[in-house]
């Protein structure tokens, strides 16, 4: 290492004072001379430890309700000033600047604080202006000045200061430094955003944490993971998570919180290949797994309800990924963790972004997400025949999963099972055929099921299909030119369909 400084004063003013107590300790065994600030210098004076008031440098009291204490020449000057610049150092000695080598700084909870619903004026107030600002200078300046900008270097500062005696090298400056830009980035977009509201202009996302993932959807392909997977999931069992596994969980978890009755889905590239509702999580597994136990393998199983051991038995016959729950019974979990690479996670209660975005040829796409899900009150029957209870059930089940699956779509669903979709599909006539063709293949009987498009039906073709394949009921959005071709058909054949007026593209 190079360039080695040694750290001879330090300038403390922080909102959080846990694990503070250790650094100010090793840096008064250093003989580090120490500055603060207001409840910070009484923190340290607390603990016996000398520290000068910052007050004695700029002449100045906290003013302003404590919106002005460091904002000050006498501060920024001894933070900025350039060692080896021969002017600098004459306009130190010129002006009586005490250099300044070492920053502890973190910022006011301005997020945390948006978070809780805080009104107006209490958010604006957690605006830090001059901690961001002894931030942005220190590390500017990180050629002289070491910059602590969070709680979460304490430690890493402790050890800096152990293993080199109070010395700092400019990598390890230089390191500080991008994190404490990485800081302030985040809280300047956090500000931004609250500021812009719904009418941004400009695209800003800052989300810490970041994860190198094994790779990306390819072994060729880098993968990195940026959030708190800890907030959504604990993992208690198997093998690193992938950057597919993450696709697909995320798919699993936005299906199965539609649903409130005991309920199971088995996610295939992020799509539903088997889903079933029953009174028991046995049953919704046993049905789950009938919808196609052929692409069931290797999925990822998703569920609303504690895993018994009767499942867990059930579902230890089949090769899978990852199992989400929100518990487990401890001799269910000694069953599933028999497989050493298995993904076992606990799902939580967790608020996510209602909007949603993607990178896009030179840019960015943004979009609210699409969290609409239709009840009873938004059918409207086009048709003479009204759908039977079970039907409506039947047909509300589908619509949910349709949301759920990559366009163009159909669903096919009868006693609240999936029997089968068509995905993914470039038309919708193509959807329909593969899904009876792929539900006939498992045996299912599509007397009395339901049929849901994600868009409208363009021509009576689709329902004609449907007719002569047994489904008696179709729901979907409605709006095209030709909706009374469609509509008389399914009139003219007993069949009821209704209406919801919502699309539900998935691209």
């Amino acid at each position: 290492m190079n360039n080695l400084k040694a750290i001879k004063s330090a300038f403390i003013s922080v909102f959080y004072k846990d694990g503070l107590d250790v650094v100010v300790k090793k840096l008064h065994q250093l003989n580090v001379q120490i500055i603060s600030t207001g409840g910070t210098r009484e923190f340290i004076e607390k603990m016996n430890i000398p520290v000068i008031a910052a007050e004695s440098l700029t002449g100045f009291p906290s003013i302003l309700g404590g919106r002005v204490k460091t904002l000050h020449p006498n501060i920024f000057g001894g933070i900025l000033a350039r060692r080896d610049d021969e002017s600098d150092m004459q306009q130190v000695e010129e002006y009586k600047f005490k250099l300044i080598d070492l920053i502890i700084v973190d910022l006011y909870p301005f997020e945390e604080t948006v978070k809780k619903g805080a009104p107006d004026e209490d958010i604006i107030e957690k605006i830090d202006i001059g901690g961001i600002s002894l931030i942005r200078a220190a590390a500017k300046n990180f050629n002289d000045v070491a910059i602590i900008s969070c709680q979460e270097q304490y430690s890493y500062l402790n050890e800096l200061l152990e293993k080199n005696n109070g010395k700092t090298s400019i990598e390890e400056r230089r390191k500080l430094a991008a994190e404490a830009f990485e800081v302030t980035s985040h809280y300047d977009t956090h500000i931004y955003k609250y500021f812009a509201g719904n009418s941004p202009s400009s695209f800003k996302s800052s989300i810490k944490n970041a994860q190198t993932l094994r790779y990306g959807e390819n072994p060729h392909q880098k993968g990195y993971f940026y959030g708190n997977l800890d907030e959504v999931f604990e993992k208690i069992h198997g093998k690193e998570i992938s950057y597919n596994n993450l696709l697909d969980i995320d798919a699993s978890i936005a299906l199965i919180s539609e649903f409130t009755e005991p309920t199971v889905a088995i996610i295939k590239h992020n799509n539903a290949c088997g889903l079933a509702s029953r009174s028991t999580l046995l049953q919704a597994w046993i049905d789950a797994l009938a919808g196609d136990p052929v692409s069931a393998f290797g999925g990822i199983i998703v569920t609303n309800k504690n895993v018994d051991k009767e499942t867990a038995l059930e579902i230890d016959k089949l090769f899978f990924e990852v199992i989400i729950a929100p518990a487990y019974n401890d001799d269910a979990l000694e069953i599933l963790k028999l497989k050493k690479n298995r993904i076992i996670l606990i799902l939580k209660n967790t608020d996510f972004s209602s909007s949603s975005f993607r990178t896009l040829l030179n840019g960015v796409l943004e979009q609210e997400k699409d969290l609409k899900t239709e009840t009873l009150s938004d059918l409207r029957t086009v048709t003479e025949r009204e759908p039977t209870k079970q039907e409506i059930e039947d047909l509300i089940f589908a619509n949910i999963l349709v949301k759920h699956t990559k366009s163009n779509s159909i669903v096919l669903a009868k006693n609240k099972q999936l029997l089968a979709s068509g995905a993914g599909q470039t038309s919708r006539i193509d959807a329909l055929k593969h899904s009876i063709e792929k539900a006939k293949s498992f045996g299912f009987d599509l007397n009395g099921a339901v049929m849901s498009s994600d868009a409208f039906f363009p021509f009576a073709d689709s329902v004609e299909i449907a007719y002569n394949s047994g489904i008696t009921a179709v729901i979907q959005p409605g709006g095209s030119i030709r909706d009374e071709d469609t509509i008389n058909f399914c009139t003219k054949h007993k069949m009821a369909m209704v209406f919801t007026g919502i699309r539900h593209f998935k691209h």
